[in-house]
């Protein structure tokens, strides 16, 4: 997959959100340099499973980028990743306010320098506010823009996987695409900015919509167990079975009823299921309750009711539908098997393939390096004196603390 052959990027990303982008961005042909530093970025070591020499934090977005770990506190190392980024299209970060001024990376001395490139910096607060010098992350963003609030019942609840981290990726990414044709085009460059809390906002858009625009009060999200919202009509939801459990969507309720030849439902089927929605809710899952998937799933495929089972992961591994669309690779990491979630979009009916599977810290440190017109023997040197790092190979002496701060 090659769409974006022609882009260049050096990233300067760690944890998930700037890895999600850059990851995209690779996965549709660009040329992504990973600049780690010397003992390697923190989600390698992040907490949770680990497989070989990587996180599963790590290998969720780490594909299709090449890796140099470099001493960038060092003014050689700065000089080669400043080279770097003299023939890149683009700069992608998403460190903590600051950071990167620190290191004399900001945008300003990086548009001075090239005034042509693409800037993108992925925060987690933005660029302006009373928060821009707090430490953020996919749980604490939850909180703040209210998703916890509004997904928990009898308190709030976090939502079971980092999906800010992921869309703010995407939507990092697709603002770094957006730039680059304008580039393409006046051969103008341009600072783009997201952060996790306008992801986090984003991706609540038709509920702040729906409540900022009446202003209901905090009374409305206290709801009926069984309702996934506080902003659909009932039964919108999960419901037991006795042998599973069942997603409803909004469906005409005399023809669910009918379906399931209900007399319970016939009588609660001219309800206002929005104002009346804990009733209906409380009653439907009653006669739920009482049903077996199969008998469900005969009732209501014929007649087109919206519904799912609720499918665990390892039924999803082995989902019919996820095979059909190739979204699982299974891939070895050092000789430890892992499965992988591929690019989400296909092209021209293809799944974008792994061009580049980097686990090791400066796994392509030589590479880009010789690319760069540097011999071996300075190579060798850099390598000696701890200002990169070549997997498989030691310096002399190296301060593993030495991080990016």
């Amino acid at each position: 997959m090659t769409m974006l052959r022609s882009m260049k990027v050096v990233s300067f990303c760690h944890v998930l959100q700037g890895p999600a982008c850059t990851q995209y961005l690779g996965d549709m042909g660009a040329d992504i340099i990973k600049i780690e530093p010397i003992e390697g970025e923190r989600a390698r070591r992040w907490a949770g499973p680990h497989f070989g020499d990587a996180s599963g934090l790590y290998l969720c977005a780490f594909r299709n980028k090449r890796c140099l770990a470099v001493d960038l506190k060092s003014p050689e190392g700065l000089e080669i990743v400043l080279s770097l980024i003299d023939q890149a299209d683009v700069v992608v970060e998403n460190y903590r306010s600051g950071v990167m001024e620190r290191l004399g990376l900001s945008y300003e001395a990086i548009r001075k320098r090239k005034p042509e490139i693409i800037y993108a910096s992925g925060t987690g607060w933005g660029s302006a506010g009373p928060m821009v010098k707090r430490p953020a992350q996919d749980i604490i963003i939850q909180a703040r823009t209210g998703l916890a609030y509004a997904t928990g019942q009898e308190g709030a609840r976090a939502v079971g996987s980092a999906i800010v981290d992921q869309h703010g990726g995407a939507l990092l990414a697709m603002g770094i695409v957006a730039a680059y044709v304008k580039k393409l085009t006046t051969g103008q460059g341009t600072l783009v900015e997201s952060s996790l809390f306008a992801a986090g906002l984003d991706i609540q858009t038709e509920p702040l919509t729906v409540y900022l625009s009446q202003r209901p009060g905090a009374e409305v999200f206290d709801r009926e167990e069984h309702l996934a919202t506080w902003y659909h009509q009932a039964p919108y939801g999960i419901y037991r079975l006795l042998d599973a459990e069942i997603a409803m969507s909004v469906n005409d309720p005399m023809k669910v009823a009918d379906a399931l030849d209900s007399d319970e439902l016939r009588q609660i089927a001219g309800l206002d299921r929005f104002a009346d929605r804990d009733h209906y809710s409380r009653e439907f899952a009653r006669v739920m309750a009482t049903r077996r998937f199969a008998d469900v799933e005969r009732a209501f495929d014929p007649i087109g009711i919206w519904y799912s089972k609720v499918f665990s992961f390892d039924d999803v591994a082995e989902d019919p539908q996820a095979k059909a669309l190739g979204v699982f690779r299974h891939e070895t990491v050092g000789d430890v098997p892992v499965t992988l979630v591929n690019h989400p979009i296909r092209y021209d009916g293809e799944v974008p393939p792994l061009r580049v599977k980097a686990v090791k810290i400066g796994e392509n440190t030589r590479e880009i390096l010789s690319e760069m017109g540097l011999a071996e023997d300075r190579i060798a040197d850099l390598v000696r004196r701890g200002i990169v790092r070549a997997a498989g190979e030691t310096a002399e002496a190296r301060d593993d603390e030495r991080t990016i701060a």
